[in-house]
C-alpha cells in the first residue's frame, strides 16, 4: 500500500519473512528615532555629470563634487539609521519568531513560517552573517525582516534572543550550545533540527528549571526517522509482539532523472560531512551480541537493500547504533542496527580513498597549492620506478586496472595533473576539493532523499512478521525546493507553529519521539 502526497511517497508493507541474512509572548517594546530622509532628490542625471543643468526658474549648476560626497555620507548615514531601527523593531502586539541561519537548507522553513505569520499574527526575523541569503529568503515580505548576524557575538546574540518568542536555529550544529544558553537564561524556547549532542543535553536539567524548551532532532534525519519509528513500535507493543530486528537507513542521493556519472551520486547536503562520514568506530546489536566494525572496515562490510519501486542501494553503519537502544526503548530488541545509504558500487570505491588515507583530516599537507591531483593520490602510495600511479592503485587495492571501481577513479579526475590549487589543507580537504568540481549538483539538477526502516517481531501468536516502511522525496531542480530543505525545513517548522500556538508539550532537550506531559511554555 502506497500513500503519495505532493513531493513525499511513504511506503509501509507487512509480510511473512524469512530467516535473516548475517549483517555484520512580547516582554518590551524599543523606541527609535531616525532622521528623517530628504523631502526632495536631486535628479540622478545631475548627480552623475559635471556639466550644469537647468533647474525650473533659472540657470542652477550642479551640485561640486565635494557637496555630493557630503549629500551620499548623510544619506547613507540615515539608511544604516534605518536598517537598525528595521533590524531592532519588535511589534508588541505579535510573537517574535528568530530564525538564525539562511543557508541553502533554511528556505523552505522559512517560506513556511511567513505564511504562516499572516494569519497567526507572527513576525519572523531572520538573520545570517550574510545578510543577502537572509533577503533572497524573505524578500519583500510584510510579516518578515533580515539583519546581519554573528553567531559569535555574544552580546548580539544575548540582545536578539531575549527579544525572541521562539527562536529557530539553523546554523552550524557547533553554535546551536552557544544560542541554547542564551535561550535559558533568557527563558526562550529553541527548535533546531542538528542532533542533541551532549553539550546540549547537559543543558537540559537547567532548561527544565527554567520552564525553557528545547527540541532537537526536527529535521529529517534525525527527525522524521524519529517519528516514523516511534509510531511503528507504538503499535507493535500496544498488540503485544516482540521486536526481534530494528534496523534503519537514510540517503542524500541524487534523483535518477539527474543521475549522470559512475558514482550515481553528487553532494546534496554537506561536502565535509560526507568525506568525514564513518569515521571512528561503528557500534550495533546482532542477534543479541555486540558488534565493531573500525572505521578501514566500514565500506567493506555493507548491506544490500531493496526500496521497492527505487531499486538497490548499499548501506553502510553509522557509528553509534547502540545509542538508539535507550531513545527508542529497544533493550530487548537482540538486532539494533542504524545506516546511510548509496547506490551499488559507490562503498568500494570510496574504501580506495578510505584505506589510502585521503580522508584524514588530522595533519596538514606540504606543497599541496601546487600539487596534482596525480601527485595527490601517489603521494599516498608506495614507490615502484617503472609503474605508473594508475597501476600502484589497482595493486595496492587489489583491483583490476579496468575494474569499475578504476573507472569511477578515473571519472573524478583524480588522475590528471591538474593542479589542486589550495593551501594548508589536509587531505580530506584536498579530497573534497576534488570531488566538488565532480559532484556538485548542475543547474536543474534534483536530490532525493531515501528513508528505509525494517520491523521483524513475532505476534502474540508467536508468528514472524515483518514491517518495512520507505520515504522518498524528491527535489524540484531548484535551490530553494531541494529535497534535503523540504524534509529538514518542513518539520522543523511545523514544530515551531505547535510551539507557539501552545501545542507543544515536551520539555527540555528532547526528540519527537514521545509525548511527555508538561504545560507548554507558551500559550
Amino acid at each position: 500500500m502506497a500513500l503519495r502526497k505532493g513531493w513525499m511517497q511513504f511506503t509501509p508493507s507487512m509480510r511473512t519473512t524469512s530467516p535473516l541474512s548475517p549483517m555484520a509572548s512580547s516582554r518590551f517594546s524599543v523606541v527609535h528615532s531616525v532622521t528623517p530622509l530628504p523631502t526632495t532628490l536631486v535628479s540622478f542625471r545631475a548627480y552623475a555629470t559635471s556639466e550644469p543643468q537647468a533647474a525650473e526658474g533659472g540657470n542652477t549648476p550642479a551640485p561640486s563634487l565635494d557637496e555630493m560626497k557630503s549629500e551620499l555620507q548623510a544619506t547613507e548615514q540615515r539608511a544604516r539609521a534605518l536598517r537598525e531601527a528595521i533590524a531592532t523593531y519588535r511589534d508588541t502586539g505579535k510573537k517574535n519568531v528568530l530564525v538564525l541561519g539562511a543557508g541553502r537548507s533554511s528556505g523552505v522553513c522559512i517560506e513556511y513560517l511567513l505564511n504562516q505569520a499572516k494569519t497567526n499574527g507572527w513576525h519572523i526575523k531572520v538573520g545570517d552573517d550574510n545578510e543577502d541569503w537572509a533577503r533572497d529568503k524573505v524578500r519583500d515580505d510584510p510579516s518578515g525582516s533580515t539583519f546581519r548576524f554573528d553567531a559569535n557575538s555574544a552580546e548580539q546574540r544575548d540582545a536578539e534572543v531575549q527579544k525572541a518568542d521562539l527562536v529557530v536555529s539553523l546554523l552550524p550544529a557547533h553554535m546551536h550550545y552557544l544560542v541554547a544558553k542564551d535561550c535559558v537564561r533568557h527563558g526562550v524556547n529553541m527548535i533546531t533540527a542538528s542532533y542533541a549532542s551532549p553539550a546540549m543535553r547537559e543543558l537540559s536539567q537547567q532548561a527544565e528549571a527554567n520552564n525553557v524548551l528545547l527540541m532537537m532532532e526536527c529535521g529529517v534525519d534525525p527527525g522524521l526517522d524519529h517519528m516514523g519509528v516511534w509510531r511503528v513500535l507504538t503499535r507493535l507493543r500496544a498488540e503485544g509482539s516482540d521486536l526481534n530486528t530494528f534496523q534503519s537507513f537514510t540517503g542524500g542521493l541524487v534523483a535518477p532523472e539527474s543521475d549522470d556519472n559512475p558514482w550515481n551520486y553528487k553532494f546534496t547536503w554537506n561536502p565535509r560531512n560526507v568525506v568525514l562520514a564513518g569515521q571512528g568506530v561503528s557500534k550495533f546489536l546482532h542477534n543479541g551480541k555486540y558488534k565493531y566494525i573500525p572505521y578501514h572496515q566500514v565500506f567493506k562490510r555493507y548491506e544490500d537493500i531493496h526500496v521497492e519501486g527505487h531499486g538497490q542501494f548499499e548501506g553502510y553503519a553509522n557509528r553509534d547504533s547502540l545509542h538508539y537502544r535507550d531513545l527508542y526503548q529497544l533493550h530487548s530488541c537482540p538486532t539494533v542496527f542504524r545506516g546511510t545509504l548509496r547506490r551499488p558500487g559507490f562503498c568500494a570505491a570510496w574504501d580506495v580513498f578510505v584505506r589510502l588515507g585521503m580522508t584524514d583530516d588530522t595533519y596538514v599537507m606540504e606543497n599541496c597549492e601546487t600539487m596534482t591531483h596525480r601527485d595527490f593520490i601517489n603521494s599516498f602510495l608506495m614507490w615502484r620506478a617503472h609503474d605508473s600511479v594508475e597501476l600502484k592503485v589497482a595493486y595496492t587495492m587489489g583491483l583490476s586496472v579496468d575494474s569499475d571501481v578504476m573507472k569511477r577513479l578515473k571519472w573524478l579526475g583524480i588522475f590528471e595533473d591538474r593542479i589542486i590549487g589550495i593551501k594548508k589543507a589536509t587531505p580530506a580537504q584536498i579530497l573534497q576539493h576534488i570531488l566538488e568540481k565532480k559532484w556538485s549538483l548542475s543547474p536543474g539538477d534534483k536530490d532525493m532523499i531515501v528513508m528505509w526502516n525494517q520491523f521483524v517481531f513475532d505476534t502474540v501468536k508467536g508468528r514472524r512478521r515483518e514491517i518495512v516502511a520507505s520515504l522518498v522525496a524528491k527535489g524540484d531542480g531548484t535551490d530553494k525546493g531541494t529535497a534535503m530543505a523540504k524534509t529538514v525545513g518542513l518539520p522543523l517548522a511545523i514544530v515551531a507553529k505547535l510551539i507557539l500556538q501552545g501545542k507543544a508539550v515536551i520539555i527540555n532537550a528532547k526528540r519527537p519521539t514521545a509525548s511527555v506531559k508538561a504545560k507548554p511554555k507558551i500559550v
